[in-house]
């Protein structure tokens, strides 16, 4: 093997084959409740309304009901609570973390012409974090069937075109690093002379293979094809535990441009330029009670993954609101997919420790430090469509409702030669979603009241792996004239249960996720 070319330097490897996974799509699909703490306060029910820079990610037109120039400034707290609980064993993991999450500003331009019917125009930028991935979870439970291992031989089984992977390919010569090994493979054999093998499966089935991690090994160690089995013993229970540890954002900066004609109806359009930075450390533990035997076998092992996304993308967004009477407004809008290029890093290590009835031996620490650098990938999201509906009581309140539809079964990787397979599991997995959003507003002079509901349909066809939210929200505001004070609470839950890896061992934990967000926001009037 020593004869190849090896793309490695400095611990860094160039690879051309990653295996996705539908969460990895869901990550940018979906959006938090975010913005300004008026926007927080009303469920974001702002499609018929405007007047609030963050109802420009509802709808672009809002931009033309300001009567003032204004900039807002918003400052979160993010709080978040997952409870665990796996085969009967409950856990529970908190996170919290204070963000900037939108800043932005609006500008008005009346038209002094009083023959014109368009009234007014208006420019306005603004940024928002769409997605706070800070988090933190940890399961842990007994596990009376299955272990990590299947994980391990689900790629080594199936990746090469279908195949074992070769054992030429997991299997250290003399006097090589797992370093070399590990970063040969990623490159996918540059060679070309197995073009069909992936090499991110070759690097999961090296990893764990007999003379490196000793969780699998060859069923016939003089075939070189010979398909692959397991160290770990059967009928013990296997004790594991799962810690998910996440930081990062998704961030979309708009450049916004709306018109009023005669003051009953506006039209605004949004070019939005996306941003994401993300970065997961996880975690996965396993130990097991079964009886040893004279045979070497898995007691336990560790296997933590660290991987590292970012990149951009572009979306844009047209809508328009009727004011039909004084009171009754109607809103409609329209929010195209989110074409983003992004890029994956990834490292992984593996420590694991086997025995028998005469004790234990070395444990085996698989340790590559290396750092898969991707190429680049397309994502394609859903686009939605929002219809709205307000009705204003003069100067004292208002009542708003949003109801917004995305078919998430619209998601792809791209190119979708490349991705065909996760594309047509998307396909069958995902649904369409409808999103209801309703807020009201009371006002007693310069005091605001508010308070919302939210309530976000499953996008999985099974309503498990992703459940539905239910949200709650309450705030104030006051007016200093120019400057205004506004404060929120919103509060949200959704059930979730999903595998802790994507393929071979898929078992996972049932989490309810808790969200309790504070925001305050200063708006002054330039």
């Amino acid at each position: 093997m020593k004869k190849y070319i090896f793309l490695f330097a400095l611990g860094l490897t160039i690879s051309v084959a990653q295996s996705q996974e539908i969460s990895d799509a869901m990550r940018y699909s979906q959006d938090n409740l975010n913005g300004t703490a008026r926007f927080r306060a009303m469920s974001g029910a702002f499609g018929a309304l405007g007047g609030d820079l963050s109802s420009l990610n509802v709808n672009p037109a809002g931009s033309a009901v300001f009567s003032n120039n204004q900039m807002t400034v918003t400052l979160s707290n993010f709080d978040t609570k997952n409870k665990s609980n796996y085969f009967g064993t409950a856990t529970t993991e908190k996170e919290n973390t204070f963000d900037l999450n939108q800043a932005g500003a609006v500008f008005v331009f009346n038209d002094k012409n009083p023959n014109s019917d368009w009234k007014k125009f208006s420019l306005a930028i603004n940024y928002e974090n769409t997605n706070n991935f800070d988090n933190a979870l940890f399961s842990a439970g007994t596990n009376p069937n299955n272990s990590i291992d299947q994980y391990f031989l689900s790629y080594a089984n199936t990746g090469n075109n279908g195949a074992p992977v070769p054992q030429q390919f997991v299997n250290r010569e003399i006097g090589e690093s797992i370093s070399d090994l590990y970063s040969f493979l990623g490159s996918n054999l540059p060679n070309n002379q197995y073009p069909k093998l992936n090499g991110f499966a070759a690097q999961q089935a090296m990893i764990a293979f007999y003379n490196q991690g000793f969780i699998i090994d060859a069923a016939d160690i003089n075939d070189p094809n010979s398909p692959y089995i397991t160290n770990v013993p059967a009928g013990g229970n296997y004790y594991q535990e799962n810690s998910v540890y996440s930081t990062g954002y998704n961030g979309k900066l708009s450049f916004n441009a709306a018109t009023s004609y005669k003051d009953k109806l506006f039209i605004g359009l949004n070019l939005n330029s996306h941003f994401t930075d993300y970065q997961k450390s996880s975690s996965f533990y396993e130990d097991n009670n079964a009886p040893l035997t004279s045979e070497y076998t898995v007691s336990r092992l560790r296997f933590d993954n660290d991987l590292y996304t970012y990149g951009t993308g572009f979306s844009f967004q047209v809508g328009a609101i009727a004011k039909l009477t004084n009171e009754v407004r109607l809103g409609l809008a329209y929010e195209s997919a989110t074409w983003y290029r992004l890029t994956d890093e990834l490292s992984q290590s593996l420590f694991a420790v086997s025995a028998n009835t005469s004790g234990e031996l070395q444990p085996d620490d698989v340790d590559p430090q290396v750092i898969n650098i991707y190429e680049p990938y397309k994502l394609q999201t859903p686009s939605k469509l929002t219809g709205s509906f307000a009705y204003v009581f003069g100067k004292s309140g208002l009542i708003s409702i949003d109801y917004a539809m995305k078919n998430y079964s619209n998601t792809k990787f791209k190119s979708e030669n490349e991705f065909t397979g996760i594309n047509n599991e998307i396909g069958s997995i995902l649904d369409t979603s409808g999103e209801l959003r309703i807020g009201a507003e009371y006002k007693i002079e310069a005091l605001s009241l508010r308070a919302g509901y939210r309530y976000e349909q499953s996008p999985y066809k099974n309503k498990v792996t992703i459940g539905d939210l239910t949200g709650y929200s309450a705030g104030l505001g006051y007016s200093f004239g120019s400057t205004k004070v506004d404060l929120a609470y919103s509060y949200a839950k959704r059930n979730s249960q999903q595998g802790f890896f994507g393929q071979g061992f898929t078992d996972g934990a049932k989490i309810d996720a808790i969200n309790n967000n504070v925001s305050l926001t200063l708006a002054f009037e330039l």
